[in-house]
């Protein structure tokens, strides 16, 4: 967390709010949410920048600025963007103050301080082994890649350098629409269980992002305006162990995979 749906709910809210907001100072306040970059030379790259555009790539967010660099965003497992007035307190486990001229600034905040922030070029060569977009993959390339794969679908869905943006929880989603186990070998799923993965991909994640991502217990993700997401209240498997499955009936199971919680259906999941 968060994951694709997450992320992208958050760029459109950026991009709504800070479209063409300047930037006048930067604050520092913990390295680590810098780590590639010295402070000073983090918060030179900003001052006087002004925001041009807002993309994502995979789970990565790139705020594009009118010097031609790009400032990337990845909030891994409990980073938040939030936009706040200058006046307004500042909250615990806030790292970087990004200020704007009009008096509002975006905070970035991170209890377990795994997520980062990084000023780059427009090529952007921290990113180059990241694979395509999961909501930009189209069929045919997603038959070749599929193809090539020998590994387990799940752990596939998972890798960021095949497909970027897909993480545990929709993962698990994702696999139970296509009705698929998590262990079948990508290379040897049929033609219309690869169009059906596809199609789950785009399906899941999609509707999710309608429903602004999914906020779990720990309430770790919150959208620009502090706000949880509510696509939680829809996930047919995941953290649903002993519930019966939506489409049959049988219960849900849980199952350790990599060292997480993966949940699926045995009965339908094939």
């Amino acid at each position: 967390m968060p994951e694709l749906p997450e992320v992208e709910t958050v760029r459109r809210d950026l991009a709504g709010a800070l479209g063409g907001a300047r930037v006048s100072d930067v604050v520092v306040s913990g390295k680590r949410s810098i780590r590639r970059q010295h402070p000073d030379v983090f918060a030179a790259a900003l001052a006087g920048a002004r925001l041009e555009s807002f993309a994502r790539w995979g789970k990565y967010l790139l705020l594009g600025l009118d010097s031609g660099q790009v400032l990337v965003a990845h909030l891994r497992m409990s980073g938040q963007l939030l936009l706040a007035l200058r006046r307004d307190a500042v909250m615990r486990h806030t790292h970087v103050r990004v200020m704007f001229s009009d008096g509002r600034e975006l905070r970035f905040v991170d209890p377990r301080t795994f997520g980062e922030l990084f000023v780059t070029s427009p090529d952007l060569p921290e990113l180059a082994g990241l694979g395509t977009d999961a909501l930009a993959l189209d069929l045919g390339a997603f038959r070749a890649l599929v193809g090539a794969r020998r590994a387990r679908v799940k752990p596939l869905l998972l890798d960021q350098r095949a497909v970027a943006g897909i993480g545990n929880i929709y993962s698990d989603e994702i696999l139970w629409s296509a009705r698929l186990r998590w262990y079948r070998r990508a290379d040897q799923l049929r033609p219309i269980e690869v169009r059906r993965l596809h199609e789950a991909i785009g399906e899941v994640l999609t509707a999710a992002i309608a429903a602004r991502g999914s906020s779990l217990g720990d309430g770790q993700y919150v959208d620009l305006a502090g706000l949880p997401g509510t696509y939680q209240e829809r996930h047919m498997v995941y953290g649903r162990a002993g519930a019966p499955c939506p489409r049959c009936g049988r219960p849900i199971e849980r199952t350790v995979v990599a060292q997480r919680s993966h949940f699926w259906c045995r009965a339908c999941q094939r």
